[in-house]
């Protein structure tokens, strides 16, 4: 019998500790799960869960990622080609990115699972916003206030209900990681003077739109409910996602309906990373829709390993790509 402990940060949590509990779950294998507080719901399947932990840690082995078949969000080439990633060809390298052994991998069946009336609100969309600190820089990763506008308008005039979310990193019951936390250090919040309104936030943003429900109004609503059992039970109803790169777009992809994933950093840059083998596709069988912004002045984008993407030298985020996919999928 297993246990599995683990407080990484939550997308990679999602990736790659609860698919490996659940596989061990089918198998009567599993004892016990050690999580970060507030991910018992996304541990339904076991009877033993222990929220432990009250912080998230970047520090793979301390977060408990080598006890599990695959210890690395990006790749798992050592077990799929019995060679280091630095080993592998070009061409050997783009055959593995996001690529993971799912020899010992399930991701639990949430949407029937979570399935539900109470969280229905007609033709939905949910748009997952965040605005935190990014590795000790500043925020990159996000929707601004004049996309939001054009994202709320256009969705709401072809008939949907838009869901935004975008923690403060505050909620109740909810551990955050030091990217998180740094925000919440800093007083980071996402604000904009309106003309003839000004300024407001994202959140008060969305009283000033018909059929745009802020997400945590839905969590006050239902004080008996945690945060992630509201959350999972309003996404099993959702049409589909815009999504930022991240745990966010990671658990938009646990539903089985098209997700948009804003990419501004990392590696998921990197050729063929959101192949049909990625674990973005292996998730359920949503159609991930990737737009890639590859913004010169954020810290780790290198302009001469572009990987073949436009380079946006412009210093801000540039939007267009992602509202034109937008009108072209919903």
């Amino acid at each position: 019998m297993k246990v599995i402990k683990n407080c990484a940060e939550f997308g990679i949590e999602l990736v790659l500790a609860v698919p490996y509990a659940y596989w061990l779950h089918e198998r009567g294998e599993l004892e016990k799960v050690v999580t970060s507080k507030g991910m018992k719901p996304f541990y339904y399947f076991c009877n033993d869960v222990d929220e432990k932990f009250t912080d998230r840690t970047i520090d793979n082995e301390a977060a408990g990622l080598f006890e599990l078949p695959n210890s690395w969000t990006h790749h798992n080439a050592l077990a799929l080609t019995g060679k280091d990633y630095s080993e592998l060809t070009s061409d050997e390298q783009s055959k593995v990115n996001g690529v993971l052994d799912y020899s010992q991998w399930k991701l639990p069946p949430y949407k029937k699972y979570y399935e539900n009336k109470e969280f229905n609100f007609g033709k939905t969309i949910m748009i997952l916003n965040k605005y935190n600190v990014e590795h000790g820089h500043k925020p990159y990763g996000f929707f601004d206030f004049q996309c939001l506008v054009e994202m709320f308008t256009y969705l709401t005039e072809k008939g949907y209900t838009v869901i935004y979310k975008r923690p403060t990193n505050t909620e109740d019951g909810v551990t955050i990681d030091n990217n998180e936390a740094g925000s919440v250090y800093n007083n980071l919040d996402l604000k904009a003077d309106v003309e003839g309104i000004g300024v407001i936030n994202d959140h008060q943003l969305t009283k000033y739109f018909d059929n745009v429900i802020l997400f945590d109004d839905i969590v006050k609503k239902n004080p008996k409910l945690s945060y992630n059992e509201t959350q999972l039970k309003v996404m099993a109803n959702v049409d589909g996602f815009i999504s930022q790169c991240g745990g966010n777009t990671i658990l938009a992809c646990c539903w089985s309906v098209p997700v948009l994933c804003y990419v501004t950093q990392g590696r998921e840059f990197r050729p063929d990373y959101f192949s049909d083998d990625s674990y973005w596709y292996k998730l359920s069988d949503s159609k991930v829709i990737p737009i890639f912004d590859f913004i010169t002045d954020v810290p780790g984008n290198d302009e001469n390993n572009s990987f073949g993407h436009k380079l946006n030298k412009s210093g801000r985020n540039d939007y267009s790509e992602l509202l034109m996919k937008m009108k072209e999928e919903f």
